[in-house]
């Protein structure tokens, strides 16, 4: 039986170039908003060593939930006219429902230890503020979460969940910052809500804002995804050669994908084939460009290299809420960047259609962001893989049945974004040298 892991195993000391150094942004409103992370989240994201222990507070949490479930999904596999095995790592079995615990119980861990009362965040579909404000509840810090508006109304038991939490819970745009005030046509962007959060800790005393994807040290704390199913693939004497995940930001591709690189990489070996499954409605890694760009919307962060969409691209509504980012994380971008990561783009019908036949041949309902990698994993067990297919199922989907309803009563439809409002949404952005234009 696979233990749980001790360590989190990083992808930086098998990078082939180091990754791009952030960019001071050509405006600071507001004087310049600064986010002060604890040193050891700032080691965790610079230095090149693979192995880092997992402290033994976070661990006695993490045995609440983890290890996490693998099996072979032969009944999805007969669904979808697989022809190679297609297994499952998930992650929706534990009180946020996703991935998102994993980094939250490690940042809440880190920010008491550095002094920090109250974390402060943004969230799209819920799970990365419920994680948060569990994790909160756990380490004794209080937590204020910015939640982003449509998805907040679409699923107010989210809200609900955090608020039982301790965690206080607002709707974004709320009107009651400057960012959320100045900021026009991004009331269903994550960036917003972050961008919120942002200005809101900065402002108070004692508090700190997080984040639960896009950096490099919550990449790092989701490896324990990919650490583990490697060692279940391995009782179970399976070989796969594509590890799928969804990516919003990417905590979640790059916990499930990014272990099998290192792995590979420590031993000499080719890794298995890297596919990020973004949703079609925010294709930064399959239609966006590789530039530095603001990570909220406060444009006083550092810019970071990322593909994306544009900061300023309004996003248009749909159910993969935890997807809708303009951005991919810097490290899951400089990977794609260097051809070592792969992405698709998947349609919500497609991806919630995927979701379904998951539930009826497996009884277990996938969030809508999951079935975006189920979907993604079909195609390439139908046709591109030629030994097997690992999946992330990232979270559940009981908060999510809405969209399963639209599904089910033919209601969905897409918004793949226009070329020429893609086009003016990076146009003033400054590529990465030796980015393809």
């Amino acid at each position: 039986m696979t233990e749980l892991p001790t360590s989190w195993r990083s992808v930086l000391p098998h990078l082939t170039t180091p990754l791009p150094e952030d960019r001071s942004p050509d405006r600071a409103a507001g004087g310049g908003i600064g986010v002060n992370l604890p040193m050891e989240l700032v080691r965790q994201s610079i230095q090149p060593r693979e192995y880092w222990q997992i402290p033994d507070e976070v661990l006695d949490a993490y045995r609440k939930f983890r290890p996490t479930p693998l099996w072979r999904a032969t009944g999805f596999e007969e669904a979808v006219g697989a022809k190679v095995p297609v297994y499952v790592k998930y992650e929706g079995g534990n009180i946020s429902g996703s991935h998102k615990l994993n980094t939250a119980l490690a940042q809440a861990y880190y920010y008491k230890r550095a002094g920090v009362a109250e974390l402060v965040t943004g969230t799209g579909a819920g799970q990365w503020g419920t994680a948060l404000a569990a994790a909160c509840a756990l380490f004794g810090l209080r937590c204020t979460v910015f939640m982003v508006g449509s998805s907040l109304a679409r699923k107010p038991y989210r809200g609900v969940l955090m608020r039982m939490l301790g965690a206080e819970v607002l709707a974004s745009p709320t009107g009651t910052t400057r960012v959320s005030r100045e900021t026009e046509g991004q009331g269903n962007s994550l960036s917003l809500a972050i961008g919120e959060a942002v200005e809101y800790a900065a402002g108070k005393e004692g508090a700190a804002f997080c984040i639960g994807s896009g950096e490099t040290y919550s990449i790092l704390h989701q490896s324990v995804i990919g650490v583990e199913a490697i060692a279940q693939l391995a009782e179970l004497e399976a070989d796969v050669d594509a590890v799928v995940g969804c990516v919003g930001a990417g905590s979640n591709f790059g916990g499930i994908a990014l272990p099998f690189h290192a792995e590979a990489a420590a031993g000499g070996t080719r890794p298995p084939r890297l596919v990020a499954a973004e949703s079609s409605s925010t294709p930064k890694l399959t239609r966006g460009v590789y530039a530095y760009d603001q990570t909220d919307a406060t444009g006083t962060g550092p810019l970071e290299a990322m593909y994306t969409i544009g900061s300023s691209y309004s996003i248009p509504d749909s159910h993969s809420a935890g997807l809708r980012y303009h951005g991919a994380a810097k490290l899951v971008s400089a990977m794609r960047h260097a051809g070592q990561v792969d992405a698709v783009a998947v349609d919500q019908v497609e991806a919630l259609e995927a979701g379904r036949r998951f539930t009826v041949r497996e009884t277990v309902l996938p969030a809508p962001e999951s079935g975006h990698a189920l979907a993604a994993a079909a195609r390439l067990a139908a046709d591109g893989a030629e030994r097997g297919v690992l999946v992330c199922v990232s979270g559940h989907g009981y908060l999510d049945l809405a969209a399963y309803q639209q599904l089910l009563d033919g209601e969905l439809s897409d918004q793949a974004p226009a070329e020429e409002a893609l086009l003016a949404a990076v146009s003033g952005l400054p590529r990465v040298e030796g980015a393809r234009v």
